[in-house]
């Protein structure tokens, strides 16, 4: 398994919270609900970008 790459994340302490209860919810540590909402929003991002080049490679021109 790769090494996990440790950094500094500053946010606002309101939205802390609210990571951290999700979090608490979803029984995960708030640093692994982080992780889950971040490659989450990659792989949506990624097959939303790959919907994109499929029409456009379908589109006539």
């Amino acid at each position: 398994m790769k090494e996990r790459k440790p950094f500094l994340l500053r946010i606002d302490p309101i939205l802390h919270l609210a990571l951290e209860a999700w979090a608490h919810q979803e029984l995960r540590s708030l640093n692994g609900q982080i992780e889950y909402l971040l490659k989450e929003a990659v792989a949506k991002l990624r097959k939303a970008i790959a919907e994109v080049e499929s029409e456009n490679r379908e589109a006539p021109g």
